[in-house]
């Protein structure tokens, strides 16, 4: 009677083992993705919806083929106000910051937070969204970046509204000492003088940028936060 008993026990583990690994393969691989995204964002302390949403979209960008620079991630986390440092390039093969600093959002999109955002020409406001970086090139700001808005309806219409990323006066401590907030641009993610270069030379060359803010508009209509 051992060896029969033995036999069903072996073939129950057996089917068990199976069905596991059908079964159970996606929920797992789900808790990795998740586990990396909230252990970044504690390890970073950025805002954990903003890291997750970036991710994702960093992700399907990337199996899309559309990054070729695919060492950084960036983030410009506008549910942030301006006085704080907000912008984040992540080094995504080391898990670790190699840049932290401030941002400035468009003039009509809020003045100590973001809260308006638009697609539209003279608009001069934000707009939320993924972008790859493009061209360098020399303009009244000196040393900019170039950055193709990726999601239509939302941020398609950056290069012919010359939104692009720069270096301003305006992005600067002593603006947050004398206003209480960072001076404003036409709707570009303008960074501080002496830091654009370092962070044009990393981004440089087709890398992901995501401009997060909690809008719900934005969050209804994006197909690469989910």
């Amino acid at each position: 009677m051992k060896k029969p008993l033995i036999l069903i026990l072996l073939l129950s583990f057996i089917t068990m083992q199976s069905y596991t690994s059908k079964h159970a393969a996606p929920a797992s691989i789900m808790t990795v993705i998740e586990m990396s995204a909230a252990s970044l964002s504690q390890k970073l302390n950025i805002n954990s919806q903003a890291v997750q949403f970036a991710i994702n979209g960093y992700n399907k960008l990337k199996e899309q083929g559309r990054l070729v620079n695919q060492r950084y991630l960036t983030i410009a986390d506008f549910s942030k106000p301006s006085s704080e440092e907000r912008f984040y390039i992540i080094d995504m093969e080391q898990q670790e910051m190699v840049v932290q600093t401030l941002v400035a959002h468009g003039r009509n999109s809020g003045t100590l937070f973001a809260t308006n955002f638009s697609n539209k020409n003279s608009s001069n406001q934000s707009s939320l969204g993924f972008y790859i970086t493009g061209d360098i090139y020399s303009g009244k700001h000196g040393r900019s970046l170039v950055l193709q808005g990726v999601e239509p309806g939302i941020n398609d219409k950056a290069k012919g509204r010359a939104i692009v990323l720069h270096g301003a006066a305006y992005v600067s401590n002593n603006a947050i000492q004398q206003m209480g907030y960072l001076g404003r641009s036409l709707g570009c993610p303008a960074v501080p003088d002496n830091q654009v270069k370092q962070i044009i030379q990393t981004i440089q060359g087709e890398s992901c940028l995501f401009i997060y803010a909690p809008d719900k508009t934005y969050l209804n209509l994006s197909k690469l936060i989910g």
